[in-house]
Parts: structure tokens; C-alpha cells; sequence
């Protein structure tokens, strides 16, 4: 396995002419880019030029990851060329909501196979329920079919996102990526850092994403007293104040659920994932050391049985907007954190999104996270 990364400046190009030598059809051509390139094509063109047989996938973001650097208004690239690992590509459009079960379901049926090893999912993260686009592509694979990726990022925006569909960048669009074959090593990690507080509440009333009612009582009215007067600056300050849920009381590892937007007049909140009646609702909180140690503990998951000794690893992040406005000027130090704990000789790429896809270990089930830090580590034996 070959990796090479690399990065687009608007005022000097690319740090460093393509390595079109890597041109196959068992290439994988990662690419993180601004919202803003959705009117400027020409480097996603160049790169199809560059690479015409190469499976290339990427979306827009809230922050791209290039090593150990954050940039804006750049665009991200990793080449990497499987020696033993067959690449598919799948695209589904989706129009809202309640499209993405249908979605995901599609994107099963296209890339469903006896080898299937793990499927990366990039999707638009305004129109989806990033909940119900996992369990409708979990439902349609084998068990311990790994899906990892993320939400399609608007720095913090949240107006319209892009996907790339054939190179070009498109809405409402989702792109799966599977990888076949037994050569392929994994690994996964994920930890969000948050800390609760406040009482737990029930969801006594909710649709899909949309919560109405917490103890019967009307959820916005409910958060809007916990945030007092940082109530005035929502929604963008929920990023700072998610909620944790627990699907039963059993359930000891809470997901936690970032706020996309509010409904004042329904008193109503829409979240990035489900929000399932009956589930314990909680408020949480950070601080930038307890992002920066969660960082740590994704990547020592995703790499904890030595899969990343063997040369040539790519490592995959995606994090949240959320936990970039929390750590501000810190937001690089949660990236040089994964690179610290990366095999040595590793290429570190990734994006700062609208909601995180992982198993949450790896051999997990797959979810939907907010406010999380999400890493893959990819190698061939």
C-alpha cells in the first residue's frame, strides 16, 4: 500500500505536483475541501485529469485536515494505492430527511458483497438523518461489515453542503466507498471528551430528528433555561452544549447529539441523528484538555492491536465543528494529538464535519456521533 498527501492553497496551488505513477483502479483519492470550491471546480477537475482510472470520493467541511495542520478555504488530498484491496464506488441522492433510510438501502444493495471488508460513507449534512442513513446501510450488509465517514461540513453555517459525484461537487448527494478483500487491515476509535450535567430527562414526544418534548415538557423552552443568556446566540451555541442520550438505561456509552437548528414557533429542536422517544436525554459539556485527551484515546483505539506496524498507513479523521469552536486556537493541537499516535510513516487526513460515522470499537456497531473525534487506520498485510 502507497500514500501520498497533499494540499490546495488558493494563492500557491498544490504543495506538490500528483504522483500520477498511483493511477489505478485500486487507488483511492480522498479529497476535503471548502464550501466555497463548490463554484470553483478547476483543482477536482485537475485531479480527474491527473487520475482517470482512481476512485476518487471527498466532500465539503468545516475545517480541512491535512498532518497535523487545520486549514479553511483549502482543499485536503490523500492518494493511496491498495496492492491486494479492490475499491467500489456508490452514489444515492437524497432530497430530506426522511429520504435517507432509502438511501442507505441503496447504497447496500450497490456495494453488498461475500469480500466486503468496510464501507466509507461521505454524505451531505444538511438534508440528511445521519441516524437513519447508517441503519439503512448497516441493515443491507453483513454484521461485521465496519461503516465509518461523516457529514458534509459549511463551517458553521449549516446553510447547504457538497458531496463529490464523479469529481464534480454536488447537493443532496451521498457517496459509499467499499473495500474488498482479506489483506485489508482496520481499525477504529472514537471518544467524545464531553461531560454530563443537569438532570436526565425522558423524551416523552419526537420525530425522527426532531425533539418536541422533554418530561412532557417543550424541549426548547427546557434547553433555553439551562443556556440563559447564551439562549440568544442559538443555534450556534448549542455547539457548545449537546446533548448525551441513552437509548435505554442499560446502555452505559451515551451518543452524543449535536442541534443543527430550532423551531421557536414549536418550540422544537432538530438534531444531526435521531432523537428516539423513550430515550434519557442529558446536557453536556467540555473543556479543551478533555477534547485533546479524547483525541489520544480514538487513536491508540483505532490503532490497539498493532495493525499500524506495518508501513504505509492512512489515518482518517473526522471531527466535529462543534469541538472546533470549543478549542479555538487549540483545534490543532486535537490533530497533532492523532498524528503523535499514529504508526510512524503515516498519512494523516480528514475534515471537520456535521456528525461523525464509527463503530464506536472497533468490531462495533456502527452509529452516528456528534461533538465526537472519529479515526480509521487503514494498512494492508
Amino acid at each position: 500500500m502507497q500514500v501520498h498527501s497533499g494540499n490546495f492553497q488558493l494563492n500557491s496551488g498544490w504543495s506538490e505536483p500528483h504522483p500520477v505513477a498511483l493511477d489505478s483502479p485500486q487507488t483511492l483519492i480522498l479529497v476535503f475541501g471548502a464550501k466555497a470550491f463548490e463554484n470553483n471546480t478547476a483543482p477536482f477537475e485537475g485531479l480527474r485529469g491527473a487520475f482517470p482510472q482512481s476512485v476518487i470520493a471527498g466532500c465539503s467541511t468545516s475545517g480541512e485536515i491535512s498532518g497535523a495542520c487545520v486549514n479553511d478555504n483549502s482543499i485536503s488530498i490523500a492518494v493511496s494505492r491498495f496492492e491486494h484491496t479492490r475499491l467500489r464506488r456508490a452514489i444515492a441522492e437524497v432530497s430530506d430527511a426522511n429520504d435517507s433510510p432509502r438511501a442507505g438501502a441503496q447504497l447496500a444493495a450497490a456495494l453488498d458483497g461475500d469480500d466486503l471488508r468496510s464501507v466509507l460513507v461521505l454524505s451531505d449534512g444538511t438534508v440528511v438523518n445521519g441516524t437513519a442513513l447508517v441503519a439503512g446501510l448497516a441493515g443491507g450488509l453483513k454484521k461485521d461489515v465496519s461503516i465509518f465517514g461523516g457529514l458534509a461540513g459549511d463551517g458553521s453555517h449549516f446553510s447547504s453542503t457538497w458531496v463529490l459525484d464523479n469529481a464534480v461537487p454536488r447537493r443532496n448527494r451521498v457517496c459509499a466507498i467499499g473495500f474488498y478483500g482479506d489483506r485489508l487491515r482496520i481499525g477504529h476509535g472514537c471518544d467524545h471528551g464531553w461531560s454530563d450535567f443537569g438532570p436526565e430527562r425522558r423524551i416523552t414526544r419526537s420525530e425522527g430528528n426532531v425533539l418536541h418534548e422533554l418530561d412532557g415538557k417543550p424541549a426548547l423552552d427546557l434547553y433555553k433555561n439551562y443556556l440563559g443568556d447564551l439562549a440568544s446566540g442559538l443555534p450556534g451555541n448549542a455547539l457548545l452544549f449537546p446533548l448525551a442520550i441513552r437509548r435505554s438505561e442499560d446502555e452505559t456509552l451515551p451518543l452524543v447529539r449535536t442541534i443543527l437548528g430550532v423551531d421557536e414557533a414549536q418550540k422544537s429542536m432538530t438534531f444531526a441523528g435521531d432523537m428516539p422517544v423513550g430515550a434519557i436525554a442529558r446536557l453536556m459539556r467540555a473543556s479543551d484538555d478533555s477534547l485533546i485527551d479524547s483525541a489520544s484515546a480514538a487513536i491508540a483505539s483505532a490503532n490497539h492491536d498493532g495493525i499500524g506496524a506495518q508501513s504505509g498507513a492512512l489515518v482518517i479523521s473526522v471531527s466535529c465543528v462543534g469541538r472546533r469552536l470549543v478549542l479555538g486556537e487549540r483545534t490543532e493541537e486535537e490533530v497533532e494529538t492523532i498524528l503523535e499516535g499514529a504508526p510512524a510513516g503515516s498519512q494523516h487526513i480528514g475534515f471537520y464535519s456535521y456528525g461523525e460515522i464509527s463503530p464506536t470499537v472497533s468490531g462495533g456497531v456502527s452509529d452516528l456521533h456528534n461533538q465526537t473525534m472519529t479515526v480509521t487506520l487503514l494498512t494492508e498485510v
